[in-house]
């Protein structure tokens, strides 16, 4: 493995989509080198292709063209199952929207990308009781998420996408849906990770305050990486 190459880097990339039979072309040669231990803001208005070039990173959407480099990988040579796998255990996920299980409790919540990895169950629920004292909620490990408030629910969201302590973080307006208070907790949470764990983060934000704060901001326009 060469250390000198970037940890991620996206090669020449399209993403075209159909809808209502007309061609739609949301992101038109996407070059970005992304570096470990770096913090980056994508940003840009309403539809211009962020979080679509935010899920090609992540490998949740396949670009029409162009290639993503994982350590010098080229991720789209990876079988489905090595690419679930590897975001499974290298990367993890921040929506603006929680996605936790409802019948499940936050700290079984926190516990499944272990168990899915085959972590037996005590090794993951000790690993999971770690992550949420990191998170502040200790005294919230058994409650459901209807049970959470939406900055404790988003914070379970953190505590699950870094059970496996994956590489790099990435996610889409994770402080959308909270107030300024509760973001700005958890944007704090985000850099001590980034600190601690040299976690490398990539958030697509309209949050121009934390967009400036962060390593390297990346301005995306009529489909393409703008100065």
């Amino acid at each position: 493995m060469n250390d000198a190459l970037p940890l991620l880097e996206a090669k020449n990339i399209f993403k075209v989509f159909q809808k209502g039979g007309k061609r739609v072309e949301v992101l038109k040669g996407v070059n970005l080198k992304i570096d470990s231990g770096s913090m980056i803001a994508i940003v840009g208005p309403s539809g211009v292709g962020k979080s679509t070039l935010l899920y090609i990173l992540g490998t949740l959407e396949k670009p029409s063209v162009g290639n993503i480099l994982y350590h010098g990988e080229n991720l789209y040579e990876k079988s489905p199952d090595e690419l679930a796998k590897l975001r499974n255990n290298k990367l993890g996920f921040v929506f603006q929207f929680h996605y936790l299980l409802t019948e499940f409790n936050a700290i079984e919540n926190i516990m499944i990308p272990a168990l899915i990895c085959g972590w037996d169950k005590k090794k993951a629920r000790e690993a999971s009781m770690e992550i949420l004292i990191k998170v502040g909620l200790q005294d919230r490990m058994q409650h459901k998420p209807g049970e959470l408030s939406g900055g404790e629910q988003q914070r379970v969201a953190v505590a699950r996408s870094l059970i496996m302590n994956p590489e790099i973080l990435l996610a889409d307006e994770p402080t959308g849906n909270l107030d300024s208070k509760t973001g700005n907790e958890l944007q704090e949470l985000l850099f001590e990770f980034n600190k601690e764990m040299n976690t490398t983060i990539i958030i697509v934000t309209h949050n121009e305050t934390l967009a400036g704060r962060l390593n390297k901001i990346i301005h995306i326009q009529d489909g393409k990486i703008v100065n």
